[in-house]
């Protein structure tokens, strides 16, 4: 099984993508989308557009895990990361990719087993769960296959039980 893992965001987009094979992860490939402040916001999405499509034309996901909008306190960056997911979304349901989305503590619970866990434990445990010599850089990608990881896992729970 081939899984796109998405940590969304208007400027950062992180993505990561594994396979599960008999129960063990494989990394396949883990990065960013970038864009820049200067484009307008139109132009900045339809680059994650275009950019994921990409992806998705290269790598050929099974399925994907996207992360939720986290309220914090800034309400113009929930908005932002708002459209970058509906972008993520749309390109996603086009190539018909099953998708599920997830909390950040329900990422950090699969990842780590513990909900509050603080991003230094969620990377190592991405990086020991990978076998990497090295955290992923940046952090938005190591986010984007901790995505991945959880899914994986919250589908295999969802598959013993029924």
């Amino acid at each position: 099984m081939r899984i796109l893992g998405l940590d969304p965001g208007t400027a950062t987009t992180g993505y990561g993508i594994i396979d599960v094979i008999n129960g063990r992860y494989q990394l396949v490939h883990y990065g960013v989308i970038t864009t820049s402040p200067e484009q307008s916001t139109a132009h900045r999405l339809q680059t994650i557009y275009q950019e994921i499509q990409r992806l998705i034309a290269t790598y050929h996901p099974d399925t994907a895990g996207i992360e939720e909008v986290f309220f914090g306190r800034n309400i113009t960056t929930a908005i932002s990361v708002g459209q970058a997911r509906g972008v993520l979304l749309l390109a996603l349901a086009n190539a018909n990719i099953p998708i599920a989305e997830y909390s950040p503590p329900r990422i950090k619970d699969a990842v780590t087993g513990y909900g509050k866990a603080d991003k230094v434990q969620v990377q190592l445990m991405v990086r020991n769960l990978l076998d990497l010599a090295e955290t992923p850089r940046p952090d938005d990608a190591a986010d984007g296959l901790a995505v991945a990881i959880a899914h994986y896992q919250y589908q295999r729970f969802a598959a013993l039980s029924e």
